[in-house]
C-alpha cells in the first residue's frame, strides 16, 4: 500500500483553486447486477490526468448495504493514484441497488472535493418512499440523500456537490465533457464495469 505518511492533509471546506483547472479527477460508476443478486457489486474508478485515461482502480460494495463511502476511502487512499487527485466524481448517489455515499464524510476523509452527477433529475420521491419502505436503514440512508442537498442544474447535468463551489464545479465538467454531456472519468468507468461484468459493455453511459 501506498505510503502517505509525509503528505501535508488536504483542506477541508470549499476548495479554492485560485483559477486553476482542475484536471486529476476520478470517476467511479458500479456494474450491472441480476435484480436477484445479493452480495457485493464491482465499482470502477477511471483516474483521468485531463482528458488522458491514467488509470483504473475499483473495490466492491454490498448490495443494498451501508459501506460504499467506506469502501471508496480505503480504495481512494490505499491508491498510488491518490496524491494527484483533486476531485471525486460519482454517477449517482449510489451505488449497488442503495448503498448509499456518505458525501460529507467522503470529502472529509479525503480532503477532495466530491460531485454526483446525474443526466436526468432522480424521482427523489419515489427513491424516499423505496428506502423507506423497503431498504433496511433505509432511514438513514435518506437523511444522508437530503444532507447532499438539492441538485443544480449545470453543463447540462444535474448534480450535489461537496467541497467545491458553483464556478469551480462548471470549470471542471466543463473541461471533462469530451463526448457529450457526461464527463469522461463517468463515461468511461460505465464502459469498464460494464465490460469486465458481462464481457461487452451494452448500455449507453
Amino acid at each position: 500500500m501506498p505510503n502517505h505518511s509525509n503528505r501535508q492533509p488536504r483542506a477541508q471546506g470549499d476548495t479554492d483553486f485560485g483559477g486553476r483547472r482542475i484536471s486529476h479527477v476520478v470517476g467511479f460508476d458500479d456494474a450491472p447486477f441480476d435484480r436477484s443478486y445479493r452480495g457485493d457489486v464491482l465499482v470502477v474508478g477511471a483516474v483521468f490526468a485531463g482528458t488522458r485515461l491514467d488509470g483504473v482502480i475499483s473495490t466492491r460494495v454490498r448490495r443494498d448495504g451501508a459501506n460504499a463511502a467506506q469502501r471508496l476511502i480505503d480504495r481512494l487512499t490505499g491508491s498510488k493514484y491518490f496524491d494527484q487527485l483533486q476531485a471525486v466524481l460519482l454517477q449517482g448517489i449510489a451505488f449497488a441497488g442503495f448503498n448509499v455515499v456518505d458525501l460529507q464524510r467522503l470529502h472529509q476523509a479525503t480532503g477532495l472535493p466530491v460531485l454526483v452527477v446525474a443526466r436526468h433529475l432522480p424521482d427523489f420521491q419515489a427513491i424516499r418512499e423505496a428506502l423507506l419502505q423497503r431498504v433496511p436503514g433505509g432511514a438513514r440512508k435518506w437523511r444522508l440523500v437530503e444532507a447532499a442537498g438539492p441538485m443544480e442544474p449545470m453543463a447540462g447535468l444535474y448534480v450535489q456537490r461537496c467541497g467545491i463551489t458553483p464556478e469551480n464545479t462548471a470549470r471542471l465538467l466543463a473541461g471533462l465533457q469530451q463526448n457529450g454531456h457526461l464527463p469522461e472519468p463517468l463515461r468511461v468507468a460505465h464502459i469498464i464495469a460494464g465490460g469486465v461484468t458481462t464481457g461487452e459493455s451494452r448500455h449507453r453511459a
